[in-house]
């Protein structure tokens, strides 16, 4: 569905409504963009880089102003009420933030700047390293750990405050399989205990196992907003076809493609392999055979399957402009 500015039920912490932003007067980066986020979800906002997701968390957490529409957090103005909304978020973003202390150091800096009393700063900061699994690296100063190792202090620091909101901008760059996991589900806990998330991210993966709800946005525009199931059933009778071929010179193959399955399949290539949108998915295996039969090709994989969150994504971004069809 496209998205509304008005969320179904829920108290809206966070309400934009046609968010516009350019930062040189020409070039439009957030384009009528409008969306809520409820009180205790995970929001995600998926796209590719360059899709606007930056340039909106900057606008939810005060760091620039947009150059058109309207948007409250909280019920605040951030134009108005900048201080009070920065005093009940949290925000982790893309850039490095780091001062010459250690780990521990670090969280004890941002306790300090929130007020947090020393009894309970210790506290935290221990509970904050045995849950990051930054025990080991306590004592090593920020800036001589490895990227991945940056990122965990980056977002532990951020709970060393009391928030309501949290603005993660691409939170898992840099960290292993493991660690990803392991953060995305400390994040879980804290919307448990009533934390709202927002979180942008270009990983389908990550998005599907965390997010409530989710926006498609591409080229600074929102091209889906809905649950994730909702989002999975957006092409009603459709299924996904999942397509590789091998042997030859695969080019005559997909260049005589579209013309074989005919205008309702969506197609997306990437090299020798393919993902099909269809809503006869056995007359489209059909015609495929015939063609790999008449261009030579072997069909190394050839399925149906149910669809993912990637297929909404390929879905949405397609029809938003972004590549779709054989290319």
């Amino acid at each position: 569905m496209r998205g509304s500015p008005l969320a179904p039920s829920g108290e809206p912490v966070v309400l934009a409504q046609e968010l516009t932003h350019s930062y040189d007067g020409r070039k439009t980066v957030l384009d009528r963009v409008s969306f809520t986020v409820r009180r205790g979800e995970v929001f995600g906002l998926l796209g590719r880089n360059g899709a606007g997701k930056s340039t909106l968390i900057k606008s939810m957490t005060t760091l620039i102003r947009p150059t058109g529409g309207t948007l409250r957090i909280l019920g605040l103005d951030p134009d108005r009420d900048g201080q009070r909304i920065r005093s009940r978020i949290g925000v982790v973003q893309q850039e490095e933030s780091f001062d010459f202390a250690t780990v521990e150091g670090n969280l004890d800096v941002y306790g300090v700047l929130w007020g947090i009393p020393a009894a309970e700063r210790a506290r935290r900061r221990e509970a904050l390293l045995q849950r990051f699994g930054l025990g080991e690296i306590r004592k090593r100063r920020a800036f001589d750990l490895s990227g991945g190792q940056k990122r965990r202090v980056q977002v532990a620091r951020e709970f060393m405050h009391d928030m309501e909101v949290l603005f993660l901008d691409e939170p898992t760059v840099g960290l292993d399989v493991i660690m990803r996991r392991e953060l995305l589900d400390s994040i879980r806990d804290e919307v448990r205990r009533g934390l709202t998330v927002v979180f942008t991210t270009h990983n389908l993966e990550e998005a599907d196992y965390l997010c409530d709800r989710v926006a498609v946005i591409d080229a600074g525009r929102i091209l889906a907003l809905d649950s994730l199931e909702n989002l999975k059933r957006l092409y009603g009778g459709k299924k996904t076809i999942d397509l590789t071929v091998g042997g030859v010179d695969p080019e005559p193959f997909f260049a005589a493609l579209p013309g074989a399955l005919g205008a309702a399949t969506e197609i997306h290539r990437d090299g020798g392999s393919a993902v099909l949108l269809t809503d006869d998915p056995k007359r489209a295996l059909a015609r495929i055979v015939e063609l790999s039969s008449s261009t030579g090709v072997q069909l190394e994989w050839l399925t149906v399957r149910k669809n993912t969150l990637e297929d909404v994504f390929l879905h949405s971004v397609g029809h938003g402009g972004g590549s779709n069809g054989a290319a």
